[in-house]
C-alpha cells in the first residue's frame, strides 16, 4: 500500500482534483440556485428539482470540456516529447489517456441521468402548476404570461397541455432527447465484449460524438428554466411581493415581475476542446491522404500476415503504433497496429491476425483466402494515420526492463527487441538500458514460429558481443496435445529448444508470477524497473498487482513501474 502511494501519487492527486472539481461545480451551483433571490419564484413550482438540474448541467459542461481532449492523439504524442512531460509518473500519465477518457464519460453519464430525471420532474411540476389544485402564489407565477403584455415563468401554458407532446415539439426537448440516444448508443456500444467482438459497431457509433456536441451546444437555446430578469428584481420588492401576490399590479412595490431564460453557455466549456479536435481531424485527413508504398507482404505462420510499407517523411520510434485503413474494407475505419519493425530499418511494418470482421477483410484483400499472397502493387491501397506514443517507448528510459507479452500482444515488443539489436551493433549509440527480461505466454506452438527467427538472430548477436546477459527471456507454453509432448519430451535435453531453436528452454504451463517478480527484485535491489505488458485484461491486473507487491516502500529500494499497452 505505501509503495502504491509512492508510485501512483500524481495519478491519484489528478483523480482527486478531477472529482474534488465534480464535487464543488455541483455543490455551488447547487446552492446558488437553492438561494438565488432570481429563482426563488421559480423554485416555488420546481421545488429542489431546479438546483439539480442546473447543477448537473454545469458538471456535464465541464466534463464534457475535457472529454475529447485524451482521444487527441497528436495533443498526447506533443506532451510526451516535451521534457516536462517524458519523465515518471507524469509520462505513465498520458499512457491512461482512454482509461481518463472513460472516466469522464461515466460522469457524463452519471449527470446526464440526474439532469434527465430532474427535467422530467420539472415538467411534471410545471404542469400541475396550471391546475386548480396548486397553491394560490403557484398558480398566479404560472398565469402570468397570458396577456401580450407579460413574460411567462411556466412554459407550460395550460393544464390540458400534454406534456409528452410538448417536450418533443421544443427545442430543448428534441435536442434532449437527440442528446440522450446518442449518450445511450455510446456507451452502450463501448462495453468490451462489443469492442472486440463488433469493433464496426462501436466505430459507427462513437462518431455520433458530433451529433452530441452539435446537440448539446444548441440544448441550452431553447431556454426552458427562466428565472427573474434584474430589472423586475429592482422594481418587485420579492421579501415583501411574494406574500401580497393577490395584489401584484395594484401596489407600486410589487409590480407583475418578468422572467427570461438562462442564455446559453455551453459552447464557452466546449468550443476550445472542439477546436482542437478539429485540428487533430484535419491531421489525420491530411496523413490519410499521403500515399503509402507497400514494398513487401509475408505470410507467417498461426494465420498472422506482415505487411511492410514507405512513406514520405515517416519517423518512428520502438514501441509506437499507427492508424490503418483500406478503403476496400471500409471507407470509414480506423484500425490500431502497433509496428514491429525497428526505427533503424528501411521500411515500417505492421503484423495482422485475423480477429474480427475487418482484419478478415483485410486478410482477404492481400489474397490470404487463396493460398496465394497478391504482389504488393496488387492489393488495395491501405492509408497511415501515425505514429503514435505509447507506454512501450519508455523501455528504453530505465536501466532495467521487464517486457511481458501473451498472444499476438508480443507485436510492440517486436520493435523494441530490434532496436536492441540495431543499438547494439553500433558502438557510438549509448544506453541507458542494461537489462531486459521479456516473457512471452501462448498457447500453441504455431504462435513461437514467425516470431522465433529474430529470436535466434538476437541471440547470436548477444552470444558474439559477449553480451548474454543483457536478454534474459522466458517463453511459456500453455497448450499442447499428445504428439506434441512426446516430441518435446524426447528432444528435450537437446541443446537447442525444440520449438523455437534457441538455447533457452520453452517453459511449460503458466509462469508463476511470484518467483519470477521475487528473483528480480532480488537481483536488482535498488533500481527502478519498468514492467510493461501488452496483452488481455486479467494478466494485467495480475501483473499490476505484482508490480504493487514486490516494490519496496522504501525509497532506495527496488520499486516496479507497471505500464500497459493501450490505444
Amino acid at each position: 500500500m505505501g509503495y502504491w502511494i509512492l508510485n501512483e501519487t500524481t495519478t491519484f492527486l489528478i483523480m482527486v482534483t478531477w472529482l474534488g472539481l465534480n464535487i464543488y461545480l455541483f455543490i455551488d451551483t447547487f446552492l446558488w440556485y437553492e438561494k438565488a433571490e432570481s429563482f426563488l419564484y421559480t423554485r416555488i413550482i420546481l421545488g429542489s428539482a431546479l438546483a439539480w438540474a442546473r447543477a448537473s448541467a454545469m458538471c456535464l459542461n465541464f466534463n464534457c470540456m475535457l472529454i475529447l481532449l485524451p482521444v487527441c492523439r497528436n495533443f498526447i504524442s506533443f506532451l510526451r516529447r516535451t521534457s516536462t512531460c517524458c519523465r515518471g509518473n507524469l509520462r505513465r500519465i498520458l499512457d491512461k489517456n482512454i482509461t481518463f477518457h472513460r472516466l469522464v464519460g461515466y460522469m457524463i453519464t452519471l449527470h446526464a441521468a440526474i439532469h434527465i430525471v430532474a427535467h422530467l420532474t420539472n415538467i411534471e411540476r410545471y404542469h400541475m402548476g396550471q391546475s386548480k389544485e396548486a397553491e394560490e402564489l403557484c398558480k398566479m407565477l404560472s398565469y402570468i404570461g397570458n396577456n401580450s403584455d407579460e413574460s411567462y415563468l411556466n412554459p407550460v401554458r395550460d393544464y390540458n397541455t400534454n406534456t409528452t407532446k410538448e417536450v418533443f415539439t421544443t427545442l430543448a426537448g428534441i435536442t434532449g432527447f437527440v442528446i440522450t440516444l446518442a449518450l445511450i448508443l455510446i456507451i452502450t456500444s463501448s462495453t468490451e465484449s462489443i469492442r472486440r467482438s463488433y469493433y464496426e459497431v462501436f466505430w459507427y457509433m462513437h462518431n455520433l460524438s458530433i451529433i452530441f456536441f452539435i446537440g448539446l451546444v444548441i440544448h441550452g437555446a431553447g431556454q426552458v428554466v427562466r428565472g427573474q430578469t434584474q430589472q423586475s428584481m429592482s422594481l418587485h420588492n420579492i421579501s415583501y411581493c411574494k406574500d401580497h401576490y393577490n395584489k401584484w399590479g395594484e401596489l407600486a412595490q410589487c409590480p407583475l415581475p418578468e422572467f427570461s431564460g438562462n442564455k446559453p453557455v455551453t459552447w464557452k466549456w466546449v468550443v476550445c476542446p472542439f477546436v482542437l479536435y478539429t485540428c487533430e481531424m484535419i491531421i489525420r485527413f491530411w496523413r490519410s491522404k499521403q500515399k503509402v508504398v507497400i514494398t513487401k507482404v509475408v505470410r507467417h505462420s498461426s494465420g498472422v500476415l506482415e505487411i511492410q510499407m514507405k512513406k514520405h517523411g515517416f519517423k518512428m520510434e520502438p514501441g509506437q503504433y499507427i492508424f490503418l485503413q483500406c478503403s476496400t474494407v471500409s471507407r470509414l475505419e480506423w484500425h490500431p497496429f502497433t509496428l514491429t519493425s525497428a526505427p533503424e530499418e528501411t521500411y515500417f511494418s505492421i503484423h495482422v491476425r485475423a480477429v474480427g470482421d475487418w482484419t478478415e477483410g483485410l486478410l482477404k484483400a492481400c489474397g490470404s483466402d487463396k493460398q496465394i499472397l497478391l504482389e504488393p502493387w496488387q492489393i488495395p491501397r491501405l492509408a497511415v494515420d501515425g505514429p503514435y506514443g505509447s507506454a512501450t517507448m519508455s523501455v528504453f528510459h530505465y536501466q532495467v526492463s521487464v517486457c511481458i507479452a501473451a498472444g499476438i500482444g508480443v507485436t510492440p515488443f517486436a520493435a523494441v527487441l530490434k532496436s536492441i539489436w540495431f543499438k547494439h551493433c553500433n558502438p557510438n549509440i549509448h544506453m541507458t538500458l542494461e537489462k531486459v527480461y521479456f516473457y512471452w505466454i501462448c498457447r500453441d506452438t504455431h504462435s513461437f514460429e514467425w516470431f522465433a527467427d529474430l529470436l535466434v538472430s538476437l541471440e547470436e548477436q548477444m552470444v558474439e558481443k559477449g553480451k548474454t546477459h543483457f536478454l534474459s527471456y522466458h517463453l511459456f507454453l500453455t497448450g499442447w496435445d499428445e504428439n506434441q509432448a512426446a516430441h518435446i519430451a524426447v528432444h528435450y535435453d537437446g541443446n537447442l529448444d525444440v520449438i523455437t531453436g534457441l538455447r533457452h528452454k520453452t517453459f511449460y504451463g503458466r509462469p508463476n508470477w511470484h518467483n519470477e517478480f521475487r528473483y528480480i527484485a532480488n537481483h536488482h535491489p535498488s533500481n527502478s524497473i519498468g514492467v510493461f505488458f501488452c496483452g488481455p485484461k486479467s494478466l494485467s491486473n495480475i501483473l499490476n498487482r505484482m508490480c504493487n507487491l514486490h516494490s519496496s516502500s522504501d525509497p532506495r529500494g527496488v520499486h516496479f513501474h507497471y505500464n500497459k499497452e493501450s490505444f
